[in-house]
Order: C-alpha cells, then structure tokens, then sequence
C-alpha cells in the first residue's frame, strides 16, 4: 500500500480539524517580534524622495504606446512611479534628499503577444543617467549610490530574458552602485546585487479581490497547483525546467488523490486556491512567481520549493512562519512532508496569513493603503539610512566606467528608437513569435540542447527566463538559421496544422503542431502526462478546436481505455476460439475412425 494511503486518514483529520475551524480561521495572529514591528513601520517621516522630472519618452509615452504594460507581473515599475509622485515622503527640493528615484519603464516593450523584452532596456537606462548626470549635479556626487531604480524584470538589471545571456551580461555597469528594486532574488547569484530590494511580482488587486469567497468555506483540497510540469516547448528532453521539480510532482502525485495538480487554468483558479490547505509555488525557469502573491492573498499556506530563493521583503515577512519550504531533492516526499505536519500548526499558518498586514504587504493597490508593497520598499530605503560616508565621492574622483559593457548598449537610444520591437538586439539572437498552444510541442530549431530526464544541468545556472516559455510563444533560432540583417519588421508565422494528427494512447492529448510528429526528437514526451513518444497513435478523425479540452480528453481517454481492453481481449477470444476449433476438428475425426 502506497504511502500516500496511510497518510490519507491523517489528512482527513486535519481537513476536519481545519474545516471544523475554518470559523476560526477569520481570527487572525499577529507576526511576533522584531518582523511584526517592521511590517507594520510607517516611513513618512524616515526618509525623502527626490523623483527626477524626464521626458516623457522614457516612461508615459511609453504607457501611452502600449497600456498592456499596466497589467503584466511587471507593472510594479508603473506603479511605483505614480505612488512617488503623490507620496508624503515625494520632496521637490534635490538639497534635503535621501534618496533619488529615476522613473525609466524598462519592461514596457511588449510583443503581440504581450510579452516585455528587454532587448533595449540597456540603451534607455543609460540614456537616462546620462541624461540626470548632465542635468543635476547629485549622481555625479555619488555615481549613484544614494539612487535607486525599479527594474522588476526576470533578471533584474542583468536585462535579458535568457538567463545564460543575462549570467553573461552582468548587472549594467552604470547600476553597480545603486540600489535595485526587483523581482528577481536567487542566492549567490550575478544579476542579485548586494543591498538590493527583492519585492513581489505585480498581481491586480481588484481583480483577486473580485474572487473572494467567504472567510468561513471550508478548506476541502490539500494540495494545489495549476501550471506547467514540462516545457516541451524549451525543454522538450526535460532535466532543465525547474531543474526537474515540477516533473518530479507530476509523475510522483499525479494519481495521489490529496493532491489537485493539473495544466488546466480553470475559471476558478482563485476560488479554487481559498479551499486550499496548501498551494505549490515551486520554482520555473526562475525561482519566483506570481502563485507566491496568490497564496498569501488567499490564505492558502504557501509550499516553496526553490532551494536558493530569496523572498520578497524577507527582513519584515516571516517566510518561515506562514509557509512551508521544502528541498528540492526531497519533492518524491512531498506527501509525507505535508500530511506529517500537526493540524494546530496548520491552524497557526494560516491565522498569520488571514492577518490583514501580512496580505497589504504584497500588494501595489491603487490608490496606495498603508502598509502595502509601496511602504514596504520605501521602509527598505529607510532601513539604509543614514548613507555611509563612502557613498560620496572625492571632487574627481570616478569609480564607475561608462564605456563598460556590450557594444550594442553603448548606442545612442531614442536617436534610434530605443523602443522600437522590429529591431534585433546587436546581433546575438533573434526571435521569431509565433501563435503556438502552451501544449503544442516544439520546433526543432527550438529544441536546447539539455540533460534527458531529470537530471540537474551541469551548469546550475543555464536556466532561461520563466517568459521564454512555450507559453509565451517565443522561438529561439540557432545560429544557421537566424535571418539575415534587414530594417524590415519580422515576419510572424501563423499555425499550421500538420498533415496528421497523432494521439497519446495514455491521456488522450492529441498533437496536432505544424511540426510533423515524426521529426519530434524520440525523447518527445507528452506534455499532459508524461507519456514517451512511443504511446502516439495516428490519430485519424477531424481535430476540432477544443479537441484538448480537459472534459473532451476525458471522453477521448475512456473511449482509448475501451479500445484497450478490447484489444486485450480480442487476442485471448481468437486463441481460444483457435483451440476449440482444432479440439472439434480431433474429436470429429476420432469419432469417424471409430
């Protein structure tokens, strides 16, 4: 009997302890100690902001050209900018600053397909330096050591949405003395600067708060998680994503009745996460996503698996007390590990999550309230006062160099229009959207050359972007096949259907990319249920729109579970029918000589 039935009983227990509770659970437990203090600090008054005065083509023509920039993860940039510019801590007067803020969108540059690549980020910050160090006297004084800049994009100031080419790139020479506001945090790792500010993926406030359910519903799922096991997409001989841990959920907890884990997206996503005891935020291609806002806001206790995550606003949220961390390695345990844990700890989780401060503290609402992710980075600012005497430079004296760094960022920027998508990015790479299903498998030019399975990479560093995912419709061409220099927009290719469609005999999901099936790599595997090439049937009826749709798939997977059987039988029925007949054959010509 499989370990996750003798857990079963203890779980049970514990929905009814939580159940029993959850009127309980609308009480809530103030964070204890020197973290309760900090989370609740008021900076006004602590510290003041000086908040250059640009152009507006560096920030709201921007917005202007593009409004889909206000409801991406990374809008946190947007909306920092209006919250300064009405702040109490805001002051119009350089002299008597602690701080200055240079408000530059360097993640408002969105494909179709609404993704933000920061291919000219480099050039627009650096034109924005230049452009406050020959206007204001105050950068030149520190080399910007008492600024700061919101840059909340997957790697941060390394600007590249592919790790290896972010890793190779480097924070931008002319950040590495100020402090970074930014979504990424991953340990001992080039694109962290020392002293930045980790804070949360942007997440719509009033759209999460349109979903909630009363306080009082009983928490009925153990576990939930909905997303991607595989990018087939990117990494279609697995090892590499997640650095196979969300693999290893899948194919350990797929049939375990505690856990409710799917690919599907369901309407329901954020009720489903307020009847849940426990939401998975395990890492992608980075560390971080936006589940880990979602399960705070919903009082869903947080599972992080992430061995070298760093969290948002970790010196004031208690990570330790409201979620649950676990290893990596140990992911094949999830369901010990979660089962194993004593309803009245639970119970305490979750009366720290219902606390209203916990919840304020990752979110950048409109307009600001106290206490909310706004605050929370302004307390950081606050916590490094006063400068230390080494943030002021000797008159001549330089530290950083401006000419540092690729070539392609030393270009002048709007001169060439510096937000420009039609134009490629100095020639290490191009890109080629395309319109392909997050199920749909990959091309060959996409295919990364990786570990099989799920083997750690050998460079623990050689993750990409959790955008370039197939589900960001996104293709990598390699070298031979990068298109020729032209000053004309790409082309985006439409889907086209390959001539035949093909069937995993195990789930259903039926393959039908422009890719024809036979020239996927033999490692090509399922991206529903794991299932290896090999279960692929020619599938022959016509493929409608929602043909992998969770309930069609059902039906298509019952009918293959009758096939099967049948199939099964079909080979016993026609040997015995073969000994029958040759038993009558004897028993006639027996009778006969007789």
């Amino acid at each position: 009997m499989r370990i996750w039935k003798l857990g079963f009983a203890g779980f049970l227990v514990a929905a009814f302890v939580v159940g029993f509770g959850s009127g309980e659970q609308a009480r809530t437990e103030r964070i204890s100690g020197s973290a309760g203090d900090v989370l609740d600090d008021d900076p006004v008054g602590r510290l003041k902001v000086f908040v250059y005065e640009l152009p507006s083509k560096y920030n709201k023509k921007i917005l202007q050209k593009d409004p889909r920039c206000l409801n991406h993860m990374f809008a946190a940039e947007i909306f920092m900018h209006r919250f300064l510019l009405s702040s109490p801590v805001r002051t119009l007067n350089p002299e008597e600053a602690d701080w200055f803020y240079t408000p530059v969108y360097t993640t408002c540059d969105l494909t179709p397909n609404g993704l933000p690549l920061p291919f000219k980020s480099p050039r627009m910050m650096r034109s924005a330096i230049q452009l406050i160090s020959s206007n204001w006297p105050y950068w030149n004084r520190t080399e910007g050591a008492d600024h700061f800049f919101v840059v909340p994009h997957d790697f941060g100031a390394c600007f590249h949405y592919l790790e290896e080419k972010a890793i190779e790139r480097g924070i931008l020479p002319m950040l590495q003395r100020a402090t970074l506001v930014q979504t990424f945090g991953q340990k001992n790792h080039v694109c962290l600067k020392e002293g930045s500010i980790t804070v949360p993926p942007y997440a719509p406030p009033q759209k999460m708060q349109t979903h909630l359910i009363p306080e009082k519903t009983p928490r009925s799922i153990f576990v939930y998680f909905r997303g991607l096991f595989y990018d087939v997409g990117n990494d279609p001989e697995g090892g590499y994503y997640a650095r196979g841990a969300r693999a290893a959920v899948w194919e350990n907890f797929k049939d375990n009745p505690l856990f409710d884990i799917s690919t599907e997206h369901p309407t329901t996503y954020y009720e489903d996460m307020q009847r849940a005891v426990f939401c998975l935020c395990p890492l992608g291609w980075a560390p971080w996503s936006p589940r880990l806002v979602e399960a705070v806001i919903f009082g869903c206790i947080p599972v992080i698996i992430a061995d070298d995550i760093v969290l948002p606003f970790a010196d004031a949220i208690p990570w330790e007390e409201i979620g649950v961390f676990v290893d990596e390695k140990d992911v094949p345990n999830l369901d010990t590990i979660l089962t194993s844990i004593p309803p009245e700890l639970i119970l305490r989780k979750q009366r720290l999550l219902a606390n209203p401060s916990m919840k304020q503290a990752m979110l950048f609402p409109q307009p600001a309230e106290s206490g909310d992710a706004f605050h929370q980075v302004l307390n950081g600012l606050a916590r490094k006062l006063p400068h230390s005497p080494d943030v002021f430079l000797k008159p001549g004296e330089k530290i950083l160099n401006w000419t540092a760094g690729p070539v392609g960022d030393l270009k002048p920027c709007f001169d060439l229009d510096c937000y420009n998508f039609n134009e490629s990015h100095d020639g290490d790479f191009s890109i080629a959207p395309t319109t392909r299903s997050h199920l749909a498998p990959p091309s060959p030019l996409a295919a990364p050359k990786g570990n099989a399975g799920l083997r750690q990479p050998p460079d623990r560093f050689a993750l990409k972007s959790s955008f370039f995912s197939s589900s960001h419709d996104l293709l990598l061409l390699s070298p031979k096949h990068r298109p020729r220099a032209s000053s004309a927009a790409p082309k985006f290719s439409m889907r086209v259907a390959s001539k035949g469609a093909y069937i995993c005999r195990d789930c259903g999901y039926i393959y039908n990319d422009r890719t024809p099936f036979e020239k996927l790599p033999d490692k090509y595997f399922c991206p529903v249920c794991g299932a290896p090439k090999r279960r692929f049937r020619p599938y022959q009826p016509p493929v409608t729109k929602d043909a992998n749709s969770k309930d069609v798939r059902k039906q298509r997977k019952a009918q293959l579970q009758r096939e099967e059987t049948i199939g099964k039988a079909l080979p016993i029925a026609v040997a015995v029918g073969a000994v029958a007949l040759v038993g009558l054959y004897f028993y006639i010509n027996v009778g006969f000589q007789g």
